[in-house]
């Protein structure tokens, strides 16, 4: 019969921690567990995705006249549960910030979770809105599709963008931990990496959407149209004297309204897509397009708009 040393291999892990924590400059796993759950969010958002459209994406014997009644019953649940969660995150970062629990320290979390978790309750009937006309722009932008229930249920763009917003109300609160998770939560199932960072307007829809990357710091504009393995990213990461990376510096695209990019561009920097802009497939861009542009491989590179507009 086979036997493992299992005695000094975790004596081995142990240490592996023990030394981890030791070397950073501030402890990395305060209060032991008392950080936010993966699969309890899972469930919340499950949750919240009935309460958003709970005749679709709520349960299947829910009939229209206790639409109200499943939806009250669902969003109390989903708030309380949420509300463990906020305290778990806020309790963290107490402990990254030095503060040693106590009376006060608590009060002050339980204060703080009841007001994020109030505003971002307030803010579900404007990210329905926006859901809503995410929905209608993939509906009116796909030719295959035959219904908006069609793209509710079955489009990875819009199950992502259902996190995305959620995710973003919850970076805007300051609950960066948790929105992470939630954001993570779409990018394992769809392929679709949006950080809650950036900034979408309404109306935006991705097509297909596998490989679809969309960092922190970009600002779309309404009604913008992207398909797979799109990258709006980061040209570069500048550091501080020490040589380490200085967060949350702008540094990915400005996309402005009505934009449309194609499968495998590149966007990469702080740079501006005119309103109207079409950048064609497999573009490597690195430099700002006027309104109106239309890019292609050929006319990628610096220079290509001397005379305003390029043509694809």
């Amino acid at each position: 019969m086979a036997t493992f040393d299992i005695t000094t291999i975790v004596q081995s892990l142990h240490d592996a921690r023990h030394r981890w924590r030791q070397e950073q400059s501030r402890a990395s796993e305060p209060g032991g567990r008392e950080f936010p759950s993966r699969n309890a969010l899972a469930a919340i958002i499950d949750s919240l995705k009935g309460v958003l459209f709970p005749m679709r994406l709520g349960p299947p014997d829910l009939r229209q006249e206790s639409e109200d009644f499943h939806v009250a019953h669902a969003l109390d649940g989903a708030l309380h549960a949420l509300l463990k969660q906020v305290r778990r995150e806020l309790k963290y970062n107490a402990g990254l910030r030095g503060l040693a629990a106590d009376h006060s320290v608590d009060n002050d979390i339980d204060h703080d979770a009841l007001a994020a978790v109030r505003a971002f309750a307030a803010a579900l009937p404007a990210i329905r809105s926006l859901l809503d006309s995410d929905v209608m722009a993939a509906y009116q932008g796909d030719p295959a599709a035959r219904s908006v229930d069609e793209v509710l249920l079955c489009y990875p763009g819009v199950l992502a963008m259902i996190h995305y917003r959620i995710a973003h109300q919850l970076y805007t609160l300051g609950l960066t931990l948790l929105a992470r998770i939630v954001a993570e939560l779409a990018h394992g199932a769809t392929g679709i990496d949006i950080h809650p960072g950036a900034r979408i307007g309404a109306g935006f829809f991705i097509d297909h959407g596998t490989g679809v990357v969309i960092g922190e710091t970009a600002v779309i504009g309404a009604r913008v149209r992207l398909y797979q393995a799109v990258t709006l990213g980061a040209k570069r990461f500048p550091t501080d004297a020490d040589g380490n990376l200085q967060k949350g510096l702008p540094r990915h695209p400005v996309v402005e309204d009505d934009v449309v990019i194609y499968a495998g561009a590149t966007v990469l920097g702080l740079i501006t897509i005119g309103k109207g802009a079409i950048i064609g497939g497999n573009v490597w861009l690195t430099h700002d397009v006027p309104p109106g542009g239309r890019i292609a491989q050929a006319e990628s590179r610096v220079g290509a708009f001397a005379n305003g507009i390029a043509s694809a």
